[in-house]
């Protein structure tokens, strides 16, 4: 019926009135009775895990004309209407990792029926189990880069030489206007090197600690900062044993780089969105 289309976005098929499936994440079939009481995305239907075989959906009615057709369009761009389903949706999954190993779906993934939504199940059984048992006494970190450019910028010219020898004592006009746009064209470059390499180094420290690390989109700052750029996004997997050194790492990294205005965030547990978005890169039906 449904493909998702970026994080919080879903293009439907033809239009509708009646109830859909919406899927939180497939988990294993214990998760069932810790999800009593839970009301869904819409706040008002109740959240149920329905059992086929040895997984467990969890899922909750909806009526498809609210993530579907031309007004959900809109809507899903109203912050107002889509932040409270998103925070009842990561509720949703964040009860059922408590509980289970789980594979999120994303927001407004929806089938026609639970027959549809069995018969994606039983069509990618296989991959479920392995996703479920490889995601399983594991959790979805964070890793954030975020560059004050223009601190960086000015830190590194301060550590490079005026005109590499050149005397700019009877030079004229232009020749030093042309001398120092050089210089500053050396610094961009020296600068992107740099932060390559500094995020090269972080990522390849914490490869080491993980199960897996996979990179994700760049989003643009916040409103409240704009000054700071993000230059990595990062997502890795981890056992909770491996999250002091993770810290202890992204620690050293920070006081590493504070000088030119480079620091790391991680954040987390997350539910393991990164490491499962493979079952809903294809059409759901």
């Amino acid at each position: 019926m449904a493909k998702p289309s970026g994080r919080e976005h879903l293009k439907c098929g033809e239009p509708d009135a009646g109830s859909a499936v919406y899927l939180y994440c497939l988990a294993r079939p214990r998760v069932a009775a810790g999800l009593r009481n839970h009301l869904g995305v819409d706040g008002r239907n109740p959240v149920s895990a329905w059992i086929i075989r040895d997984v467990a959906a969890v899922t909750s009615q909806v009526r498809r004309e609210e993530f579907c057709g031309p007004e959900a369009e809109t809507r899903l761009r109203q912050l107002g209407w889509l932040a409270p389903r998103a925070c009842r949706h990561q509720a949703v999954a964040g009860q059922a990792m408590r509980l289970s190993p789980i594979l999120p779906a994303r927001l407004g993934t929806l089938f026609s029926s639970r027959e549809s939504l069995e018969h994606f199940i039983q069509e990618h059984r296989a991959e479920i189990r392995r996703a479920l048992d490889r995601v399983a006494g594991k959790q979805e970190w964070a890793v954030k880069g975020l560059l004050d450019r223009k601190r960086a910028a000015a830190h590194l010219l301060l550590t490079m030489p005026n005109g590499a020898g050149e005397t700019l004592a009877g030079s004229s006009a232009g020749a030093r206007y042309l001398r120092e746009q050089r210089r500053l064209s050396h610094a961009a470059e020296a600068l992107n090197a740099w932060l390559k390499q500094s995020c090269d180094d972080l990522v390849e420290s914490l490869a080491s600690l993980a199960v897996d690390i996979c990179g994700r989109p760049l989003w643009p700052p916040p409103a409240a900062d704009q000054e700071r750029e993000m230059v990595l996004n990062c997502a890795l997997l981890v056992r909770p044993r491996s999250l002091p050194g993770l810290r202890a790492r992204i620690g050293r990294a920070n006081a590493k780089h504070a000088g030119p205005g480079l620091c790391f965030e991680l954040s987390g547990p997350w539910p393991p969105y990164s490491f499962s978005s493979f079952l809903w890169n294809s059409e759901t039906t």
